[in-house]
């Protein structure tokens, strides 16, 4: 198989993919550069990743609810530069680049057989992967008088994932978040 996709294909829909839901926390610094425009340099966590689930489907064996599941977790340090316009009060765009280090890649597998876990196993896969990606980011943010702001972004990563570029996968990460402006 060259790449994941063509295993999802191969699986003829047994196996599906999903993304994974993560959490991201950190903060920014913004520097003005006039009264609509600002550079906004930042540091956050970021969990990213996948997971794919598999289940055994066929005429006489769904009695047997066999399946297996594999999520992939990635931990990064995210440094976005972004450059900021505030189109209207409170209501701000932005895009930037985007420099990501893997600190630590989890592969998280379990499978069953009639509802009993038989395998479960975490392994840790870092060094499979490249430590750096370079992408671009971009979004919209919301910010109100008493300082609370909510945001939503789209991480498009540019370098592949794999080490060894066997797989053609890319982070590509919508965010949503809620914070404070002090």
């Amino acid at each position: 198989m060259a790449n994941l996709n063509d295993l999802l294909e191969f699986s003829n829909g047994m196996v599906a993919m999903r993304p994974f839901n993560g959490i991201y926390a950190g903060g920014f610094v913004e520097m003005p550069l006039g009264s609509v425009f600002s550079i906004q340099p930042g540091v956050y966590y970021t969990q990213k990743g996948y997971e794919m689930r598999g289940q055994l489907t066929g005429k006489n064996l769904d009695f047997l609810a066999a399946g297996a599941s594999a999520t992939v977790r990635s931990h990064y340090i995210d440094v976005p530069v972004v450059v900021k316009a505030e189109l209207a009060k409170g209501l701000q765009l932005y895009a930037g680049p985007q420099l990501s280090y893997l600190v630590k890649n989890d592969l998280k597998v379990d499978a069953g057989l009639l509802g009993i876990s038989l395998f479960k196993n975490n392994i840790d896969i870092t060094r499979q992967f490249n430590k750096t990606d370079l992408g671009i980011v971009g979004g919209a943010s919301y910010t109100f008088d008493n300082g609370i702001s909510i945001n939503a972004g789209y991480d498009h990563g540019l370098t592949r994932l794999d080490k060894n570029n066997m797989t053609e996968t890319y982070n590509r990460v919508f965010k949503v978040g809620v914070g404070f402006r002090f």
